[in-house]
């Protein structure tokens, strides 16, 4: 059966963007839905760290911010149960984890089926988890890049949705490398974003196996 990421739509896809960080993914996408690139709207921005740069940027961008300490909660879970209720507080519909530094557990993911989106610095399935660039760069690889995915139960396991390669070159090292793959993460994921919010994804799970991720700019 294939199901549709998303059908045609009329008003802005409605995001919630999870940080932990600096939240530079999240300005490529503040600025797109500026220059009118991306039909969407960013509803609130939840940081589990409250020292994170990435939440002054939505407070000038005039976007609402909520702080979840996930020490606070005895379990995973239980954070994950307050995210949810504060994402749909906000009405949100797709959920962007944009250097957010947490897993993320069933109770997230099934509140939001295939609308949980992660970007991760490198060409997946090679390299997941944390430090993928100086796991680039120790093995020698002289390609490597960026990869915009649905999330699963795994550690960037989940169907993906589009790449962007960067070379590896031998001068390279952690910090140029990740320098130059970020740039390539602010170009993917304003796009898959935009493609979520034109109704151009498409999720396959008739194989049994695997679901695939099919683009379809020809859907209305």
């Amino acid at each position: 059966m294939n199901t549709s990421a998303d059908a045609a739509r009329c008003t802005p896809l409605v995001l919630g963007v999870l940080i932990s960080g600096s939240g530079t993914n999240l300005q490529a996408i503040i600025d797109r839905i500026a220059e009118g690139q991306l039909p969407a709207k960013i509803a609130v921005v939840i940081s589990n760290v409250a020292s994170a740069k990435g939440l002054d940027r939505a407070r000038r961008a005039e976007i609402p911010t909520v702080v979840l300490d996930h020490k606070a909660f005895p379990s995973r879970a239980a954070f994950d149960e307050k995210m949810v209720e504060t994402l749909r507080a906000h009405d949100v519909e797709c959920v962007v984890l944009a250097g957010f530094m947490r897993i993320v557990t069933k109770v997230l993911l099934d509140a939001f089926p295939y609308r949980v989106i992660n970007i991760h610095p490198s060409l997946l399935p090679a390299f997941p988890g944390v430090n993928a660039q100086a796991q680039a760069v120790a093995y020698g690889v002289r390609i490597s890049g960026c990869t915009a995915h649905f999330v699963d139960a795994g550690t960037d396991t989940g169907p993906v949705i589009a790449q962007r390669s960067v070379d590896v070159f031998e001068r390279d090292d952690e910090e140029s490398l990740r320098k130059r793959i970020l740039r390539e993460e602010h170009v993917l994921l304003p796009a898959v974003l935009g493609w979520i919010a034109r109704g151009w994804l498409e999720v396959d799970t008739s194989g049994g196996g695997r679901p695939r991720v099919r683009l379809n700019p020809s859907n209305p």
